[in-house]
Parts: structure tokens; sequence; C-alpha cells
């Protein structure tokens, strides 16, 4: 699941209740992205935000229902894990895009590679920004732009993506309706 804030002002509380639903009704992978990169630079504030959800929300049942943040650079806010979530800027989109062509490229003047060996799944392993996480099957667009503004390009393809006008003060019945609408979708793969 991807969680896409076009919003000017985001909200961590809010934030942190969508990532908490999110655990709740078992999503094991969930982004984060707002297009000013202010959840990435304060990840840490949306952490303990998101503790503090997982508490008022899960009550006893919090112990059940543990996140790793997955940042490569903050290992030091790793806890133990069924949901993961990774918080996004915009330079894990198309920044990370040219920067697995200039790899590739690297590999192909140092004859490890040729230019016919690429295809989908080795742009897949040179993208760092998502190493080890799926693309997400759903996204939950927040805001009155009709844009991801940048949220993993490459990773989208194939990604459904509901717009909801805000997620300021959002209920769970419009987050649940959101997945009760992505359940309904038919999925045609391009076809």
């Amino acid at each position: 699941m991807g969680l896409v804030v076009t919003e000017e002002e985001p909200s961590y509380a809010d934030m942190a209740s969508l990532v908490v639903w999110c655990m709740a009704v078992g999503i094991s992978y969930v982004s984060v992205y707002d297009h000013n990169g202010i959840f990435k630079r304060n990840n840490s504030r949306l952490m303990d935000e998101i503790l503090k959800q997982q508490q008022e929300l899960l009550g006893l049942d919090c112990s059940k229902y543990t996140v790793e943040f997955a940042n490569q650079d903050k290992a030091d806010q790793v806890l133990n894990c069924q949901s993961t979530l990774k918080v996004l800027s915009p330079e894990d989109g198309k920044a990370d895009i040219v920067k697995a062509a200039q790899n590739f490229c690297q590999l192909v003047a140092q004859q490890q590679r040729t230019y016919t060996d690429l295809d989908v799944n080795v742009l897949d392993n040179l993208l760092s920004s998502t190493n080890g996480f799926p693309d997400p099957d759903l996204v939950l667009k927040f805001g009155p732009v009709d844009s991801t503004l940048g949220f993993l390009p490459w990773h989208i393809r194939l990604t459904e993506i509901v717009s909801l006008p805000s997620h300021l003060n959002i209920s769970y019945e419009d987050f649940f309706s959101a997945l009760h609408h992505y359940a309904a979708c038919e999925q045609r793969w391009g076809k």
C-alpha cells in the first residue's frame, strides 16, 4: 500500500492513523510519501506518532502489530515487525531511476554487462529506494492534485490508484471504503 500526500500541510497524527489501520487489516508493506519530503526528514516524529496511535487504537493488542521502519540510513529505528513501513520522498522516485541507469551504464562500460542485458528484472534490482520492497498494489492519493507528484514512477506501473480529498481528519470508514473500492477492481494487467 502506498500513502501519497499531495497536500501542502501533512498531518503526522492522521498519517499515523492510516499506517496503524493498514497494520490492523494485515497490510504487510506500507510506503508513505509526500512531495516535499517532510515525513522522511522527520521520520522519528512520524514513528513516535505511530507508536502513540498504536496504543490508542489497538490498546492491549498493540504487541501483535509492530512495525519496522525501513529507512536504509536509520537502522537504529527498526523494531520487531509484522508490517514494514518505508518513508519516501521525491529523491526516491525519478532520481533513483537515473541512478540505476547510470549504474547500469557503468557496468556496460566496465564490460560486466552488455546493453542487451537490460530488462525489467535488471532495472528492478538496480533500484535502491525499494530494495526488497514489493511494488504497491494500491496507492491512496490524498489531496486535490491529480498527480502522484513523483511517487516511484517505475513501481506503480501496475498499481491501482484511489484518490481521496484529504488525509486530514480521515475516518476509518473512508479508509475502509477505499479498500473496498480496490477489492472490487478488475485488474487487466494492460490488456
